[in-house]
């Protein structure tokens, strides 16, 4: 008999961001296939004897490759297991999650989706700030910085993220931010447009650095971070409601 599949958010790293439907299915299962910002005490939900297999990808690292990430999935669930794919943040954003549920589905394996705290939100809420506001931030985009080969997306509607009305969040931002600002910039969007690059969300490392869509730039001209980050932007980034 086969088993069953459950995507989990694990949320941006702190454990008691971790909801109670994301603990039960950890403490229920028999292997847990998880990425790297969901190890740590997130990992010490996981019940005894379980299987923990390590299969995160991180930019400029060695990672497992996505066709080798859904064959173990399949091959679990095939031999009966209870699988938790531990997606950091919430799975249904930027986490590749499409490619697995499909190798699900072409073996006709049953899997859920249980939401997770998404980096963007943990980190506005760390800021003191919030993503909307009546009259001037009456819409939130969420957009990767980066495409399969880590360079920026040729496909990125500018126009629309140079809204300087909207928030915008950027995922994976540092290695291209400043080609992505700017684009921005060249597009209208003010270059003194508040802006907050906020890196390791919600752990012991996290950082919030307060700029401006120019300022930032100029600070991550020629960077290669590592570290797991985000920038958002937009008339609520700089923290100061009035």
């Amino acid at each position: 008999m086969s088993g069953f599949v459950s995507f989990v958010g694990s949320g941006p790293g702190d454990p008691e961001l971790l909801t109670l439907k994301a603990v039960a299915r950890l403490k229920a299962a028999d292997a847990v296939l998880f990425d790297d910002l969901s190890a740590g005490p997130i990992l010490e939900y996981a019940r005894t004897g379980a299987d923990l297999v390590a299969v995160g990808k991180r930019a400029g690292r060695p990672s497992p490759k996505q066709d080798h990430v859904s064959r173990l999935l399949v091959d679990y669930a095939v031999a009966g297991a209870k699988v938790v794919r531990l997606k950091s943040g919430d799975p249904t954003l930027f986490g590749r999650l499409e490619e697995e549920i499909s190798a699900l589905r072409a073996a006709g394996i049953g899997f859920e989706i249980v939401p997770g705290v998404t980096s963007a939100t943990a980190a506005a809420a760390v800021a003191g700030i919030p993503l909307t506001r009546r009259l001037t931030a009456r819409r939130v985009q969420f957009v990767t910085g980066h495409d399969v080969a880590g360079e920026l997306p040729t496909d990125l509607n500018i126009s629309a993220l140079a809204d300087p009305l909207a928030t915008t969040v950027v995922f994976m931002p540092q290695r291209t931010w400043p080609l992505l600002a700017s684009r921005l910039m060249a597009a209208g969007l003010p270059g003194d447009m508040p802006a907050l690059l906020a890196e390791n969300v919600s752990t012991p490392a996290q950082s919030l650095f307060r700029s401006t869509v120019g300022q930032l730039a100029k600070q991550l001209e020629g960077t290669r971070g590592s570290a797991p980050a985000l920038i958002l932007y937009g008339p609520l980034a700089e923290g100061d409601l009035g």
